[in-house]
């Protein structure tokens, strides 16, 4: 009988500690999150509950509107470079960086669509110059889409007209849909749309690549549960799933 109190009492006090947690994630870490989160929540007991928008941007849904707004979170999972100024909004708590994912960029076509060469630069540049619409995000891929890797490829005037900004939705939908030839993301946000064909990652010589990172919001009412998180997304039990998403773990892990 003595056993059986002890018993109920930890798992009171266990079920006491479990926690609901608020998760606004942007979507380059999402499909990995998706598959990590179920068991998170079994070996701890909390509850995540997730919010997706971009790291960037002044759509509604973007985090950092989100934040302005008042919304609550306790865990923040986004595009390295954007949590950091929300660190220095004092949105973040610095300290509670951690990195979880490198993420590279690349293109999709619509399904059943030519899928032409990107291989090289020469050869992403002949693709590019023969589309007659492509998509880009608001977020770091879009920034580095439609500012630095068009003016390097010397295209920067042919996209004018040509390159469209996707906000609210993942740029491969527009393509799926037909509205637009080619999509340019991340690769772990371009793989998971249905209706579209991974032609691959940017070349090398032109690839960009992002720090995925998590942080815990100075207004989190779950502050330990949410680090407790980070610390899981970043373990060696997460890398199987960070990789099969299209992500790449970082060095070391």
């Amino acid at each position: 009988m003595r056993w059986m109190m002890v018993a109920a009492l930890l798992l009171g006090g266990a079920q006491a500690r479990a926690a609901e947690v608020q998760v606004m994630i942007s979507g380059g870490f999402t499909a990995a999150f998706q598959v990590l989160a179920p068991g998170f929540e079994r070996e701890t007991g909390h509850r995540l509950v997730m919010v997706q928008g971009g790291s960037m941007g002044t759509a509604p849904t973007a985090i950092p509107m989100r934040l302005r707004r008042g919304e609550v979170a306790d865990a923040l999972i986004m595009v390295a470079e954007a949590l950091d100024g929300l660190a220095a909004e004092g949105r973040v708590a610095p300290v509670s960086r951690v990195d979880l994912a490198n993420s590279g960029i690349g293109l999709a076509v619509r399904e059943g669509a030519a899928r032409p060469d990107i291989s090289t630069v020469e050869k992403l540049r002949t693709t590019l110059l023969a589309a007659r619409s492509l998509g880009y995000s608001a977020s770091a891929s879009g920034r580095y889409v439609n500012g630095p890797l068009f003016e390097r490829l010397g295209i920067a005037a042919e996209m004018q007209g040509r390159a469209r900004l996707v906000s609210g939705e993942p740029v491969a939908a527009a393509v799926a849909r037909g509205e637009l030839e080619l999509a340019f993301q991340q690769v772990a946000e371009l793989l998971p749309v249905r209706g579209v064909s991974f032609l691959g990652p940017l070349p090398e010589a032109v690839q960009l690549y992002t720090v995925f990172a998590g942080g815990v919001a100075s207004g989190a009412r779950q502050p330990e549960a949410a680090a407790a998180l980070l610390r899981y997304l970043a373990g060696p039990a997460a890398r199987a799933a960070v990789v099969e998403s299209g992500l790449l773990p970082l060095p070391g892990r």
